[in-house]
């Protein structure tokens, strides 16, 4: 079953989670020694045996931000668009390309930051939007991918709805996956796996440079008058899901975390094996995670970690997970039962942190308190239902 995606509950073999408030012989029994004991040493175990820990650079790597246009009729005038690159000082160059919407009338807005597969270019059909010609998903890697790029321009307005977060108060970031990492395994040589020396088996693969990325844009928003960086929810759909995750696993700077149909490395309860598997994701995509997990594909039950301690990761910061009935791929009920059972990190600072809800809820109902959950009908993807529930759920957080 390692290799092979399983849908059929009665081969879910049956599993014992290990308890989010012990490892390795230290128990969080506060929140004091949950933050000073318990949580580093659970991350760095996700370090360790999953994402991979960033190496060290040869030489200290700083970067710098640079506005690169502006226009004041976005989203039929409610919002002012801005384009930034964000450069490293490094020879290899990388260069992230940011996309920010900034709603009118919002002096310091909260904001969602987010990556995504195909370009800036798919989120508004404005032609002044610069196109991403290099690899995306689907695209060529190598050669000349204008037309691609020109093709799936405005193809994301749904899934990234500028008109309703801009509508709601809230500031958008988003720049494309491939600018941090391109997303297939060339050996970890390009992107801003350059700038490293080459990982070893404990170091990160794709998923961690994208976090490595969002942090690194999240720090530059400092430089953003427009934006309150103290209130950055991150987020992200299937791949960019488990990033958002990781991303906000390492580094508390963000306020809030998002994961929408994010599954096997994401939200999903790996040791259940359900839908894409551990052995699976991993041949398809060796690159996402680093060496050290390959071990664990038809092995999970021998996980030191499972993805409820990831979920756990984040408190007491709110964090929501969503799953489609449609996608049983991403293993709905394992990504609800991460959240149900990654709670206890999150008992320590509050009495009921996911609402007293122990039952997976019927399609179209969010549920929850600090920590969010919906299931929604359809398939793979990331909508504007989610959407909703996203801004309805960041309201009651980053709006205090």
């Amino acid at each position: 079953m390692g290799f092979e995606p399983n849908y059929d509950e009665s081969q879910v073999p049956g599993y014992a989670l290990p308890d989010p408030l012990a490892v390795g012989g230290l128990v969080a029994e506060d929140a004091k020694a949950w933050e000073e004991k318990v949580r580093p040493a659970t991350l760095a175990l996700f370090e360790r045996e999953m994402f991979g820990a960033v190496p060290v650079p040869v030489e200290p790597i700083n970067e710098d931000l640079a506005l690169e246009s502006e226009v004041a009729d976005a989203c039929g005038g409610k919002a002012v668009r801005r384009e930034y690159l964000l450069g490293f000082s490094h020879e290899a160059n990388p260069q992230i390309r940011l996309l920010v919407y900034l709603p009118k009338g919002v002096e310091k807005a909260p904001a969602f930051m987010g990556l995504n597969f195909r370009g800036n270019q798919i989120v508004e059909k404005d032609p002044r939007i610069t196109l991403e010609t290099g690899f995306v998903l689907g695209a060529k890697k190598e050669g000349d991918n204008t037309a691609f790029a020109e093709k799936n321009r405005g193809t994301g307005v749904d899934r990234w709805p500028v008109d309703m977060i801009v509508d709601r108060g809230y500031a958008l970031v988003t720049a494309c996956c491939g600018d941090i990492d391109p997303d297939y395994h060339d050996g970890f040589k390009n992107g801003v796996h350059a700038m490293f020396p080459a990982p070893k088996e404990d170091e990160w693969g794709t998923i961690s440079a994208w976090a490595w990325g969002l942090s690194r844009m999240r720090a530059a928003l400092a430089e953003v008058p427009e934006i309150d960086e103290t209130r950055v929810a991150v987020i992200g759909h299937s791949r960019l899901g488990k990033t958002a995750l990781w991303a906000a696993a390492r580094d508390e700077r963000f306020a809030m975390a998002i994961s929408n149909n994010s599954g096997c490395g994401g939200a999903a309860l790996s040791r259940r094996a359900f839908g894409e598997t551990v052995g699976r994701i991993n041949n398809r995509f060796p690159h996402w995670f680093n060496g050290n997990f390959k071990k664990y594909g038809g092995n999970e039950a021998d996980l030191p970690i499972d993805q409820h301690q990831l979920v756990g990761l984040i408190a007491p910061r709110p964090v929501y997970v969503a799953s489609a009935t449609g996608d049983r791929w991403a293993d709905p009920k394992g990504e609800f039962l991460s959240v149900l059972h990654g709670a206890a990190p999150y008992r320590l600072y509050s009495e009921k942190p996911f609402g007293g809800v122990t039952e997976q809820p019927e399609p179209g109902r969010s549920v929850g308190n600090v920590m969010g959950y919906h299931l929604r009908e359809g398939k793979h993807n990331i909508t504007r239902e989610d959407w909703g529930h996203y801004l309805d759920f960041a309201d009651r957080w980053l709006k205090k």
